[in-house]
């Protein structure tokens, strides 16, 4: 077994309008959090939230795992108004981006190598399209097939945080042994 995280990342300046709906996501759609709506208010939902540059806000919980994660994306999607991306990295062995917008999926391309799509049979992208991925995270269309054509997941991984401006090697686990996502991310109870 190889290294995984997930997170997600509202392309947005706006960081206060963000963690209010982080809150909304929080209290009203609990559901895609692993949690009941409605659970007793002891049991506070925590996310890591860092505004990673001056287009993305990034955010870690402890339920986002490739295959959660894109939920969250979605429902965030709805209550932002923005784009939200989602990625779950999953055994080296997948990296997963989708891409949502008020609510629907607009892209998702999952990176990997021939045999790992051959073994997981059901391993196809719900939608990819590439003019809302090119223009969503801002790639040049001279640098866009180089990007698209790769198929390590980690090589994916480090491109894209490089397309993006910032690191998406971050999971809410490694934040107590990583002392730059303990300098990155902010704890938030809601």
């Amino acid at each position: 077994m190889g290294r995984s995280f997930a997170n997600l990342h509202i392309k947005s300046n706006n960081l206060e309008k963000t963690v209010e709906a982080l809150r909304e996501l929080s209290e009203g759609h609990a559901k895609v959090l692993g949690k009941k709506n409605h659970e007793a208010p002891e049991n506070k939902v925590v996310m890591y939230v860092s505004k990673s540059n001056e287009n993305w806000i990034s955010v870690l919980h402890d339920y986002f795992v490739w295959g959660t994660v894109k939920k969250a994306g979605k429902t965030l999607s709805q209550l932002t108004g923005e784009p939200v991306m989602t990625a779950g990295y999953m055994n080296e062995e997948i990296f997963e981006l989708s891409l949502f917008e008020n609510g629907d999926i607009q892209a998702e391309k999952i990176f990997c190598e021939q045999w790992t799509r051959d073994e997981y049979e059901q391993l196809r992208e719900e939608r990819l399209n590439d003019d809302y991925l090119r223009k969503a995270l801002d790639i040049r269309n001279e640098n866009f097939d180089g990007f698209i054509g790769i198929t390590s997941p980690g090589l994916a991984v480090d491109k894209l945080s490089e397309i993006v401006s910032m690191s998406l090697w971050s999971d809410w686990e490694w934040i107590p042994y990583e002392e730059a996502l303990k300098n990155r991310f902010v704890k938030y109870e809601f």
